[in-house]
């Protein structure tokens, strides 16, 4: 496994993938840390949802398994 040395915050993966956030959010609450989705902690207890490379492959791979299946 690679060293995890930066991620992208949902804003950009939604930028990236060309996708709503909400559509991004609730394909990411079916994910775990381990397939690349981390929530990121500021002052105040604020927090971000990101996705290392991994977990913006992992979407894409999600997002074309259900456009198939529509179709």
């Amino acid at each position: 496994m690679a060293v995890i040395s930066h991620v992208f915050t949902i804003r950009r993966v939604s930028q990236i993938l060309g996708r709503e956030e909400d559509l991004l959010r609730e394909i990411a609450s079916q994910l775990e840390p381990e397939d690349g989705m981390l929530w990121v902690y500021d002052v105040g207890d604020s927090q971000i949802l990101a996705f290392t490379q991994q977990g913006i492959e992992m979407l894409r791979d999600i997002i074309e398994d259900q456009i198939q299946c529509a179709d």
